[in-house]
């Protein structure tokens, strides 16, 4: 009887390690298929929840403004090497006409500023001066359009961010309160996964603002620059009549 009860509990044993050996292998199995399991960009977009909507809408507007604008003040800083040397000789020569017709031709910021200039000759260096600043203040702010959307995203797209994560926080706590003996894990993931997709995308779309942003300004300011020394070249070519 002790040898028949020796068998049967090695027989049970034996099952017992075969049994735990399935277990283990269908855990492997399911962690296996978990690592596969891929998510898409727009599932997981998806998830994000309605605060996604604001901040697409936002990174949208951005990245055209950077296009844009980038297009627009490139196009500004372009210089003609010859423009002042031939607006020189135009004015020395009393040719005022041509060197109006060469500033509408060349239709850039600082050629409007020059023409902005020579429709003030006569006229005190002071009121030509201010004349001339009046309409640099104009260019300059017409090439900045836009920039105040891209500062104001930069800041505002990671609150939004913040918001969605506080939103799905309380979404998935509140689920969690209303599962009662049935919470688990998959009750959170839904609110979790809106609270971390939407930090990301509001960091994300407020850096991609704040660089084009800083990018813009940097560029603009170099037309800036150009506008300064074009001003300068053009009031000296004004005084040197009078200094002969």
């Amino acid at each position: 009887m002790a040898i028949f009860n020796s068998i049967m509990a090695a027989i049970s044993m034996q099952a017992d390690q075969f049994a735990s050996t399935d277990t283990l292998g269908a855990t492997v199995q399911q962690v296996a298929d978990a690592a596969t399991q891929e998510m898409s960009v727009w599932e997981l977009t998806l998830k994000g929840g309605i605060i996604m909507i604001p901040l697409a809408i936002l990174s949208v507007i951005s990245i055209y403004i950077l296009i844009e604008r980038f297009l627009a003040i490139n196009a500004a800083a372009k210089e003609d090497k010859t423009f002042m040397k031939r607006i020189k000789d135009y004015i020395h020569e009393g040719e005022i006409e041509s060197a109006m017709n060469l500033c509408k031709k060349t239709d850039t910021p600082y050629s409007r500023l020059i023409m902005k200039g020579i429709t003030r000759i006569g006229r005190p260096m002071n009121d030509v001066l201010v004349a001339i600043e009046n309409t640099g203040n104009m260019e300059i702010t017409a090439l900045g359009k836009g920039f105040n959307w891209l500062a104001t995203t930069a800041a505002g797209a990671p609150m939004l961010g913040f918001l969605g994560t506080v939103t799905g926080m309380v979404r998935a706590f509140f689920a969690l309160a209303s599962a009662g003996n049935n919470a688990n894990i998959a009750v959170l993931a839904s609110g979790i996964y809106e609270a971390l997709v939407t930090t990301v995308a509001g960091l994300i779309v407020g850096i991609i603002a704040l660089f084009a942003y800083n990018f813009l300004v940097s560029r603009l300011n170099k037309v800036m620059n150009q506008l300064e020394a074009k001003t300068m070249e053009f009031m000296d070519l004004l005084n040197e009549p009078a200094a002969k």
